[in-house]
């Protein structure tokens, strides 16, 4: 739906964007991330067609941002990191004023009232926007963007200002959105973007240090993946039984709990899911499982290794 190919923005001897190509399909959240400075923002403005690039293409949905601007930017719903709203009008007054600027052709009043809805705006729908908290403006930008029912969302920094249970809400709101149309989701939350995207793309320095799906994220530069097991019973009756799964290609005991309990560290192939396959041995072998959980690096830790100069001195995905 969205394919970013080659893209180049500069500003004299300066690369803000240095040759970064991607793509973000319908029925899932992409999480666009990078430190401040990376090139991030520059990046969802080209792909908007708020800004031009040096050089490279940007097609929503097989049309070209810049070739045809009108056709691609139908199929796109933008919220700015500030909310483009007109503070003088009332929420219904703008919305309705952008179904006419998009030129929307789903019945009005039900479409506008679905997603103000969606957006928990409803119920202030006739106060003016300028009384509105940070917050409730935030929520009438992301509505804006939903006008038209666009096939691709672009929202950067979508949840700033809102309060923790708007911030749920909103959540709710992307993930919903992910399932029939093309999200492109930046946040500097890195909790969020787990919880929220399907696949996670990082730019550093203006350039792409990784495209990798959030549940393979912490293990994009390693061959192995890891867990930690609390299991009750004899170390070698659990080694053992561990041991004997495909896929498992180490296990090795940790901490002792008490007598019959222990932490227990194991490896297995980057293509294989184990955790079934460890919980049938385990229970044939009589030896309860009290924890599982995934060991790999944090988003967070990997967030920092990749937009470290070092990681990309040494040969960081370009």
């Amino acid at each position: 739906m969205v394919e970013v190919k080659n893209l180049v923005k500069s500003y004299g001897n300066i690369d803000a964007v240095n040759n970064i190509s991607f793509t973000a399909n319908v029925g899932e959240v992409l999480g666009f991330l990078g430190p401040n400075g990376a090139g991030k923002s520059t990046t969802m403005n080209i792909i908007s067609g708020y800004l031009s690039a040096t050089s490279g293409t940007v097609t929503i949905d097989g049309y070209d941002i810049v070739d045809e601007p009108k056709e691609a930017k139908k199929r796109i719903g933008y919220l700015p990191e500030l909310p483009p709203v007109y503070q003088e009008m009332t929420v219904k007054k703008y919305l309705n004023f952008m179904y006419e600027l998009k030129k929307a052709t789903q019945p009005r009043e039900e479409h506008l009232n679905e997603i103000m809805k969606q957006c928990g705006i409803l119920e202030i729908s006739d106060r003016i926007i300028r009384n509105l908290s940070k917050g409730y403006r935030q929520r009438v930008g992301v509505a804006q963007a939903l006008v038209g029912n666009p096939p691709v969302i672009i929202l950067d920094e979508p949840t700033v200002g809102l309060d923790p249970k708007q911030i749920i809400e909103m959540r709710t709101l992307i993930k919903n959105l992910g399932k029939k149309h093309a999200v492109i989701f930046s946040s500097h939350v890195l909790s969020e973007v787990s919880a929220v995207c399907d696949r996670i793309v990082v730019i550093s320095q203006g350039r792409i240090v990784a495209d990798e799906a959030t549940n393979k994220f912490s293990y994009m530069n390693t061959e192995e993946m890891k867990l930690t097991l609390t299991v009750e019973g004899t170390s070698a009756t659990v080694i053992s039984a561990v041991s004997s799964v495909d896929g498992v290609t180490k296990v090795r005991r940790g901490d002792r709990q008490s007598d019959s309990v222990c932490n227990y560290s194991v490896e297995y192939k980057k293509d294989v899911d184990v955790r079934k396959g460890i919980f049938r041995a385990l229970a044939k072998a009589d030896c309860p499982i009290l924890q599982m959980k995934d060991a790999g690096m944090s988003l967070e830790e990997m967030f920092l290794t990749l937009t470290t100069p070092t990681y990309q001195d040494k040969g960081g995905r370009d």
